[in-house]
């Protein structure tokens, strides 16, 4: 990192997607306040986190990265947040499995609060006002008040992701990840799908190993992996005030780290090499996620990772393909071709929900299950080609029943979108869809792996 780099140094630069707050006082005192609050993650469990990333660069592990759009105030429950853990734990033991492959488990949980949106406003009826950017900075109720940028919601925020975190550690050190417990992590409305028959039959399995493992003497009590797991948390670096209040200088290294999270990706709106958000996150030390789409270029791409990972260090740089089923052959075989050909060391992961976001008949935003099947096929299918390795998964998803992505086995149609449409701003993926794209990944990880050519089945 250059010596010339500051925590603050972002605000020379242009700044995308940040809003205007009507009381600079107010926000540099909340400022103020949260830069002497405790760190939210340490330095040295992001570094952990850039080790797993390592393996997972050179083919030995396989990414996982999933959870909520936007986490919401309204929203915020203990057992939303068990129940997505329970979802994320489930797809990791169908994938570590089912393709003989570690694991490394990310949520989009903690911090992921704001939003991009692709224009400052919004009209209802007549009525102006800005847009809604996620709950750390406006409300999504469309009046005045609650649409101003309100800087007592950082504060806020903090507290809720501190409070996550602390519930997600005890889940994930505490007994609740043992895979002794693997039958107890199906929901009750995934156990009655075909996807919940399917994970019971694989954790009968599991059962018989694990029996077979204690006869041998064995055990949970004598093997940590067995009983506990590493989880770790990841948020677009997007609302830079909250991310700078809460950076750190590490007493171990001297290195600067974002402590809001373990990792953080730079957006598709904001990762242009002059932008504020590249500016602040080269800097910091944590493992790094960038989105690319189809209108990034080959030299564009490559002299942004000059800038984020000059080192080439492995694990630093996590590139979150997010195309579209339509573009993604055409769009990434020459970012590929461009990456590998200047021998940079990066995780490939595949976003395929961003790129297929279509308006239903009846005015709901909605995803296609088969266009999210299909760019994740291709996704494999290009890799497999270019003899490269599809590393990761990147999508959003929640452990409640919700009705927001068409289709899957569940084949929820555009009629019952209204059901359970509740998320504030995405739609994502329900615990049973989740399920059913973990089986699916399983089986085209294991076909990478072993160097057998399968492509992944899409559902009807």
């Amino acid at each position: 990192m250059a010596n010339t780099w500051r925590p603050d140094g972002w605000r020379g630069h242009e700044v995308r997607q940040v809003p205007e707050y009507p009381d600079a006082a107010r926000l540099a005192a909340t400022e103020a306040t949260l830069s002497q609050f405790p760190p939210l993650v340490f330095a040295g469990e992001a570094r952990r986190l850039k080790e797993h990333l390592a393996r997972v660069a050179d083919g030995k592990a396989f990414l996982l990265q999933g959870g909520d759009c936007a986490e919401s105030f309204a929203e915020f429950h203990p057992d939303n947040i068990r129940d997505t853990f329970k979802v994320l734990l489930q797809m990791s033991v169908v994938l570590t499995f089912g393709a003989a492959c570690p694991v490394v488990k990310v949520g989009r949980v903690a911090g992921q609060f704001a939003k991009p949106r692709s224009a400052p406003t919004e009209k209802q009826d007549g009525f102006e006002l800005p847009s809604y950017r996620g709950d750390i900075i406006n409300d999504a109720a469309f009046d005045e008040a609650g649409r101003t940028p309100d800087p007592d919601r950082l504060v806020r925020a903090y507290n809720q992701a501190a409070a996550t975190l602390n519930l997600l550690r005890a889940f994930a050190q505490g007994g609740f990840a043992d895979l002794r417990k693997v039958h107890r992590w199906n929901l009750d409305f995934v156990g009655s799908s075909p996807q919940g028959a399917r994970y019971e039959e694989m954790a009968e399995r599991i059962d018989e190993a694990l029996s077979f493992m204690e006869a041998c003497g064995v055990t949970g009590e004598a093997v940590q992996q067995m009983r506990e797991t590493d989880f770790y948390t990841s948020h677009e670096a997007l609302l830079l005030y909250y991310e700078q209040a809460l950076t750190r200088q590490d007493s171990l290294t001297g290195q600067w780290y974002d402590t809001s999270a373990h990792m953080l990706w730079v957006g598709n709106r904001t990762r242009q090499l002059d932008s504020a958000h590249v500016e602040f996150l080269r800097g910091v030390g944590n493992p790094l996620g960038m989105k690319i789409s189809g209108e990034l270029q080959p030299d564009e791409l490559l002299r942004l990772l000059d800038v984020l990972n000059p080192a080439n260090e492995a694990g630093r740089m996590t590139l979150i393909s997010r195309m579209g089923v339509d573009q993604v052959e055409s769009g990434l075989v020459q970012l590929i071709r461009a990456v590998e050909g200047e021998g940079r060391k990066v995780v490939w992961s595949c976003d395929p929900m961003h790129g297929n976001t279509i308006k239903a008949s009846n005015g709901y935003k909605t995803r296609p299950f088969d266009r999210i099947l299909a760019e994740v096929r291709t996704f494999f299918d290009v890799h497999q080609a270019e003899g490269t390795y599809a590393g990761g998964v990147h999508f959003e998803m929640t452990g409640q029943d919700v009705t927001e992505c068409i289709g899957g086995a569940q084949a929820i149609t555009e009629e019952r979108l209204a059901d359970r449409y509740h998320t504030h701003c995405d739609p994502r993926l329900n615990a049973s869809q989740s399920l059913e794209l973990a089986f699916l990944l399983a089986e085209s990880l294991k076909a990478q792996r072993t160097g057998n050519a399968a492509p992944i089945a899409v559902a009807s």
